[in-house]
């Protein structure tokens, strides 16, 4: 499968963003965005509050349901977050922008998460933003199929054994 590169690291984003707990600090946050190169990754204290409230809208993306509710839920984020798309050329290539070109650092992870969610529900798969088996970590699905029911080969390598441990229990 082929990813939109600027729609899949926003969408990955998103899922960092539901698996970080909570309280968001400038210092929690900058690792995570420095990772999804989020250029203006040092927030102030307001900006990573708003931050942390917009992960809280983001959750509802991520895990099993129905296309129709997935939609919702992403279009709510789009209604919420994203100003007037418009292609910008900062980088001498033309990509979307879904934030104004003036808008805060928080106000800018909104709409980039936002877009990169769309991005991933309408080119890649809605059933993509998915939800661990075993730990309930938010995820984006990037294999090559889409079959991944796990976060982490860590965590569906654990669910395994668990499974074996259970059949071969007396």
């Amino acid at each position: 499968m082929q990813f939109n590169h600027y729609g899949v690291e926003a969408a990955l984003l998103a899922a960092g963003l539901v698996n970080l707990p909570a309280p968001f600090t400038p210092d929690t946050l900058k690792p995570l965005l420095d990772d999804h190169h989020v250029v203006a990754s040092h927030l102030n204290q307001p900006q990573a509050a708003a931050v942390e409230a917009w992960s809280e809208h983001l959750a509802p993306c991520f895990g099993p349901q129905s296309l129709a509710a997935r939609c919702r839920a992403v279009n709510s984020l789009l209604a919420a977050g994203c100003t007037p798309p418009h292609i910008s050329l900062h980088d001498g290539h033309p990509h979307l922008h879904y934030d104004a070109p003036d808008a805060d650092a928080a106000a800018r992870i909104q709409a980039r998460t936002a877009g990169g969610l769309a991005s991933i529900v309408c080119g890649s798969g809605a059933d993509r933003l998915g939800r661990c088996r075993r730990c309930n970590l938010a995820f984006v699905d990037t294999s090559r199929n889409g079959r991944r029911a796990y976060c982490t080969v860590r965590c569906a390598n654990n669910a395994a054994v668990a499974r074996h441990r259970d059949r071969n229990r007396p």
